[in-house]
């Protein structure tokens, strides 16, 4: 997930019941993992918390037919490498279509509402590569849609990063879409207004303070003192969330549009991988974003209509890239195996709830794979953790994450362990040259933990997989991945 932000300085155990869940709140779902849940037991989790929206970065079918029957509104997504071809034959929007839209409609089917099509396409950093194609496979899909008698009831929208829209004054109420883009904007503006289609943005605050180191702290956060708002010839923001919003609406508003629904694909707070990533922070953004959800009160420009939220993400995704950060497989409110990370009152109230967690997930053994500090070979360590950060998943140890600081020995076994669960406890995959053994006590320690993987979800055969194209797979790493794992062993030698 690459994203781009606009820089605007403008306990007793309660479930959550399906009745008392913020309006308008509808959450990601991605597996991009080594290790994804049952998705009947995902499903099984939205409606145990009361979620009724539900957005897809793919059609996948097992996860499709999953949801078939529940009532549950879904978004599905067509990846970025999809639309060129989308583009230039309508042969194949009507083949997609009929494979992953109308195959799964009917009585007891899937309660599909919006068709996204590409993920992002227009961000700046992808220099134009779906420029012309993103608006050309919308009306293509648009078309099929209608040709199957279900256009009316199913929408077709893209979501867009904050990087389409800027203000050159920091003022929201200044807003504009972006220059090398505008007229395309327009024209999509005009397009969604035709159709009755909303509006789709991904807004994050966390990014706002992630990329600019002088960003004020408080302002991403909803609930801070009166000294961090920002004034816009009178009228205050409080948190960047809602300036994002209304740089939005004066954008479409400058586009001739101005009375477009606006829907928020995804915002979220990630829990690990960098100083801002923690779960204190995490929580702390979702308690102010769901109270403001549940007041709906509104932006300043769009009083008492606060738009359709959906969180990102509902599971931590182990196999993300990390290009755009290390904290990239760490968005989850839920951890990989569908426990949740901290409480969180999904009405907006402000109780002290705790979400419903995965029920009768299939772990694999109770035991951990730690660093052999009585091994011989202690000088070859460095390079040996080294090639286990490069096979598996070392985001915990990086500077200011939940597992860095512990020192060599801490260090090592977190390397060991993640590798030695990924490959599903291989007995080979515990021994790094003796440098490595097995244990039956967990060896987590305080902010650091060591988990159990879970068996792995056998999918049915003719499933598309879960993927995008701004969301990629990481089979196998990257140059930027290469040169992180690298840094995180040299680290290991001369900072632990």
């Amino acid at each position: 997930m690459v994203r781009a932000t606009v820089l605007l300085w403008a306990c007793a155990l309660v479930l959550v019941s399906a009745s008392v869940v913020a309006q308008d709140l509808g959450a990601n779902w991605g597996a991009i993992a080594s290790h994804p849940l049952d998705p009947k037991k995902v499903v099984n989790m939205f409606k145990d918390n009361g979620i009724k929206k539900v957005k897809l970065f793919d059609a996948d079918s097992n996860i499709l037919n999953a949801l078939a029957g529940t009532d549950i509104e879904v978004m599905i997504g067509i990846p970025n490498l999809h639309l060129a071809d989308l583009a230039e034959k309508y042969s194949t929007a009507q083949a997609w279509v009929k494979e992953n839209i109308t195959a799964h409609l009917g009585k007891g089917g899937v309660n599909i509402k919006y068709v996204a099509v590409g993920n992002e396409p227009l961000l700046a950093s992808y220099n134009g590569t779906y420029t012309n194609s993103t608006l050309p496979a919308m009306k293509n899909i648009l078309k099929a849609l209608n040709e199957a008698g279900v256009g009316k009831d199913i929408k077709v929208s893209t979501p867009l990063n904050g990087d389409v829209y800027m203000t050159p004054t920091y003022k929201p109420s200044d807003g504009i879409f972006r220059g090398d883009i505008a007229d395309l904007m327009g024209q999509i503006c005009e397009f969604l207004k035709e159709n009755d289609a909303p509006f789709i943005i991904n807004i994050y605050p966390f990014f706002n303070l992630y990329q600019n180191p002088g960003f004020p702290k408080e302002y991403a956060f909803f609930d801070h003192s009166n000294s961090s708002d920002f004034d816009d010839d009178g009228v205050k923001y409080h948190n960047v969330f809602d300036a994002n919003i209304d740089t939005l609406v004066a954008a479409l508003k400058t586009a001739k549009t101005p009375d477009l629904p606006i829907i928020v694909g995804e915002v979220g707070w990630p829990t690990d991988g960098n100083v801002y990533a923690t779960k204190q922070n995490a929580q702390r953004f979702y308690n102010g974003l769901l109270k403001k959800m549940a007041s709906n009160e509104g932006t300043p420009l769009r009083p008492k209509q606060y738009p359709v939220v959906y969180m990102f993400a509902w599971l931590d995704e182990d196999f993300k890239s990390i290009d755009p950060g290390m904290f990239e497989r760490h968005w989850g409110i839920f951890s990989f195996d569908g426990q949740p990370k901290f409480p969180m009152d999904l009405s907006g109230k402000g109780q002290n709830k705790s979400l419903v967690g995965a029920k009768d997930v299939p772990y694999l053994e109770k035991q951990w794979c730690v660093h052999n500090k009585d091994a011989q070979n202690q000088t070859d360590l460095a390079i040996t953790v080294e090639w286990a950060c490069n096979n598996t998943d070392c985001t915990t140890l990086v500077p200011g994450a939940s597992c860095s600081g512990m020192g060599l020995d801490m260090n090592a076994s977190v390397a060991f362990n993640m590798y030695y669960q990924m490959q599903d406890q291989a007995k080979a995959a515990c021994d790094f040259q003796g440098l490595a053994k097995l244990v039956t006590q967990n060896p987590s320690n305080g902010t650091c933990e060591f988990p159990i993987m879970i068996k792995k979800f056998q999918a049915t055969s003719g499933t598309s997989g879960s993927s995008n194209s701004s969301d990629s797979v990481a089979s196998s790493p990257s140059p930027s991945q290469l040169l992180f794992h690298i840094v995180v062993g040299i680290c290991i030698v001369w900072f632990a």
